[in-house]
């Protein structure tokens, strides 16, 4: 066991850092740069039951200090992901990767959960009820612990393995979501999501993505991230994956410190294919600068007062 491995919901990893969903595809396109089997594990494209063309475009658009997206959970449906995606994706993979599922309805979200649930390849059901993009249903799930308590419940009676819920920042009280997950079986928690935000072109006075609003993502994001992962780790006794502006080793210790077991990586997947590798590559040095030995000893290591 190395000195960057951590233990998420029972299974190892080789570090901590997990490319997050909708910016690392199905891995297969990113191990054309490098060998992506250095990853902890990364999170699939989101996947629903039926595919989607995802929203019109422009659906991306720049802004300080990140970006807005509004993709609207493009996929080819979970059938196809399992007939035709995951078996390239085991060409370059050799670890267990994370599943990510999205829906309209408790009914998709059990669909989807339970047909992945039965792949070899999948170690963990990463539930997204928080997705920003879409309309009639993603976030709307996210924003009410009674709505996600039931969808935890409905996808935990037909899996076996570990569930993650992924929670929306676009709320007043994330802890109540995160307690209410917990209480019915979440085996983890991810978060944030992005943040709700839009643009507007001077010229013609028109919003700059076509669905109008997007989700923000980017160091922008950070300090907001960083604030509800140590909220919600210090309120549930289950591990909490943090992420949310990470671009470095230091975000990822910074984020662990907050109580974060393991951490995702999104918009710098986005800026630059190799941003996990050089994550990973500078963890030690970080590590050594700040005396610490092994990376698991600092998550919930803040100091208060």
């Amino acid at each position: 066991m190395g000195r960057l491995n951590v233990n998420l919901c029972g299974i190892e990893l080789d570090n901590p850092i997990i490319p997050a969903s909708g910016t690392f595809g199905y891995g297969y396109e990113f191990a054309e740069f490098y060998d992506i089997n250095c990853l902890g594990t990364f999170s699939f494209k989101g996947t629903t039951k039926e595919p989607r063309f995802g929203n019109p475009a422009p659906r991306i658009a720049e802004t300080t200090g990140g970006m807005l997206n509004a993709v609207g959970l493009q996929n080819p449906g979970v059938e196809k992901v399992i007939s035709e995606e995951l078996p390239k994706l085991k060409q370059c993979f050799h670890k267990k990767v994370m599943a990510n599922v999205s829906g309209f309805s408790e009914e998709e979200y059990v669909y989807v959960s339970s047909l992945l649930d039965k792949e070899e390849q999948v170690g963990w059901i990463e539930v997204n009820i928080s997705c920003p993009n879409v309309h009639g249903g993603g976030m709307s799930f996210g924003t009410d612990p009674v709505q996600a308590g039931k969808i935890t419940k409905a996808v935990k009676a037909v899996t076996t393995k570990p569930v993650i819920i992924k929670l929306s920042p676009n709320v007043t009280d994330i802890v109540s979501i995160a307690k209410a997950c917990e209480d019915n079986g979440a085996d983890g928690i991810s978060l944030i999501n992005t943040l709700m935000g839009m643009r507007i072109d001077l010229k013609t006075r028109r919003p700059i993505i076509r669905n109008v609003t997007g989700g923000l993502s980017g160091p922008a994001v950070f300090p907001v991230a960083l604030r509800m992962v140590y909220q919600v780790a210090h309120a549930v006794k289950i591990p909490v994956i943090g992420m949310g502006g990470i671009t470095c080793a230091e975000d990822v210790v910074e984020m662990m410190l907050a109580g974060a077991t393991a951490v995702e990586v999104g918009a710098a997947n986005l800026i630059d294919p190799y941003a996990c590798k050089k994550i990973i590559e500078e963890l030690p040095g970080v590590l050594d600068n700040l005396g610490i030995e092994n990376i698991r000893e600092i998550t919930g290591g803040i100091i208060n007062g």
